[in-house]
């Protein structure tokens, strides 16, 4: 059968990597897939390896700065014209199926109603933040999808919150993480110097200011340790990248921070590190927590959402308040006084992670989804009532 595939970034972070298990999935079953996105990048390329075709169509993404006076007007005309443009691809190649990655393109979710494709809305995000209207603002357009994979059991409580009608359509499938079938030696510290490291974009969200502020209190300890943030930041959240680099440049943190940037295989870069921290005040699910217990590595984890799900307090790594950077700190230190403990966890938290989040589980659940949504009956549409005119 035919897939089309909408994705709202041509990047390489979590819901990015994870669509090219999806994509590896459908092509290996047999399927032609071709994948939609708004601009080039780094994505493209991949996508064309694992053997789906691209197309490059600026539709219009949901933004939170989108979220004002000026930008809601401004996104319903680009929305509107994309829906022609939409209406046109869906004619010229008729795909059995829409696969929306993400729920930041609701767009796509009108492809039933224009042209009678089923469509299935991966949804990676759990918005519990967010102001009620808001969200069910955010959250209705899913109304149209036939089918909704979510990544946690987080992502979907956020949902069928929100919108009851939807408990039957949202599934919950977690990522499948790639990793190799020999387990990476422990970490080995080098003359007491212990290694931090978080991956993930430079924003507030992934608590990266929390991390410095816990290093500081770290060496104030007396402790040697350093971290390297692997990332980069979204346009407009440059403010945020520079209050970082002004605080790493302080006294107490001068030399003890170093900025990576963005790197395309982070996983290789944990097995530098000796202790992984992921300090999110919110993660729907936490490809990195996976990584790093793949990784072998001891893993420090905020206690929300998705994160709750992959670690296992004190058996599979630690979890500690968010937003909190002496707790962070302590949950470091506990660690480093207690090492011998810290590696059995990181072997315990290797086994896990590789029974519940590999990439055949999820690759099996998604072709069962995706292959029952291919044979549901189709409803009326407007391509429908187009063809019936010209005819």
């Amino acid at each position: 059968m035919s897939v089309l595939i909408s994705h709202p970034s041509p990047d390489l972070y979590g819901s990015d990597l994870q669509l090219l298990e999806t994509v590896e999935a459908l092509v290996a079953d047999g399927h032609t897939v071709r994948v939609v996105l708004p601009a080039t990048g780094p994505l493209e390329s991949r996508i064309v390896a694992r053997g789906a075709s691209v197309q490059i169509f600026d539709f219009p993404v949901s933004r939170k700065s989108l979220l004002s006076i000026t930008g809601i007007p401004v996104y319903i005309l680009k929305s509107v014209v994309a829906a022609f443009k939409i209406f046109r691809i869906l004619r010229k190649i008729r795909p059995n199926v829409v696969y929306a990655n993400t729920l930041t393109t609701p767009v796509w979710f009108l492809s039933e109603l224009l042209a009678g494709t089923p469509v299935i809305c991966h949804v990676h995000e759990a918005e519990q933040s967010n102001q009620r209207t808001v969200r069910y603002a955010l959250l209705l357009p899913l109304t149209l999808c036939r089918t909704i994979i979510v990544n946690s059991r987080a992502s979907r409580e956020v949902i069928v919150t929100s919108l009851p009608r939807l408990e039957k359509r949202a599934k919950v499938v977690y990522n499948g993480i790639p990793h190799d079938d020999k387990k990476p030696p422990s970490a080995a510290p080098e003359g007491g110097h212990f290694r931090l490291a978080l991956v993930g974009r430079l924003s507030p969200r992934k608590g990266t200011d929390i991390a410095l502020e816990a290093v500081a209190l770290l060496i104030s300890q007396q402790y040697d340790v350093s971290i390297t943030l692997y990332g980069d930041f979204y346009p407009g959240y440059e403010w945020f990248d520079a209050d970082l680099r002004e605080r790493a440049a302080r006294p107490d943190l001068a030399g003890r921070v170093h900025f990576a940037g963005y790197v395309k295989d982070a996983r290789a870069k944990l097995a530098d590190a000796d202790i992984v921290l992921v300090p999110s005040l919110a993660e729907p699910f936490g490809n990195v927590a996976v990584e790093a217990q793949l990784a072998n590595r001891p893993l420090i984890a905020s206690r929300v959402q998705g994160l709750s799900e992959i670690v296992t307090d004190g058996e599979t790594g630690t979890l500690c308040q968010p937003g909190n950077a002496k707790e962070l700190a302590t949950a470091v230190s506990r660690l480093i006084d207690n090492w011998s403990s810290a590696l059995r966890m990181a072997e315990n938290s290797y086994s896990s992670a590789a029974e519940r989040f590999g990439v055949e589980r999820y690759q099996a659940q998604v072709l069962h989804e995706v292959s029952s949504l291919a044979v549901a009956p189709r409803r009326s549409s407007v391509l429908q009532i187009f063809d019936g005119r010209r005819s």
